[in-house]
């Protein structure tokens, strides 16, 4: 079980770590009980400024997460990585989803589930 966006982009977030509306941190909000995301490249410099907040969380995370299909909290506190680093990083791996998609196709559509 877990919740997805699916749309222009698709994807799983990262169960206890992501929020469903982690994607409005990239110029756009979701509303009513799917959260609805449009993206075009008027949103391209805000996501540009949000993946480079995020990337380095991103740098750390990946390379523990390399090789693994799963961690425990022990493992992820051992490694020196934080709740906020974590989710971050997942935000990240969204966001560059984002960023592709528009560059591609000049916009980005996806619904997410809350």
């Amino acid at each position: 079980m877990g919740r997805y966006y699916e749309g222009d982009i698709n994807g799983k977030f990262m169960f206890a770590v992501q929020s469903s509306n982690s994607a409005d941190r990239f110029g756009s909000e979701g509303c009513q009980n799917y959260l609805e995301y449009y993206y075009d490249e008027s949103h391209l410099e805000t996501i540009t400024e949000e993946l480079s907040i995020l990337k380095p969380s991103w740098e750390k995370v990946k390379d523990f997460l390399k090789d693994r299909e799963g961690w425990s909290d022990k493992e992820q506190e051992e490694a020196g990585i934080s709740k906020v680093e974590m989710s971050e990083y997942a935000d990240y791996c969204l966001g560059i989803k984002i960023f592709d998609c528009v560059k591609d196709n000049g916009e980005c559509n996806f619904t997410a589930e809350i």
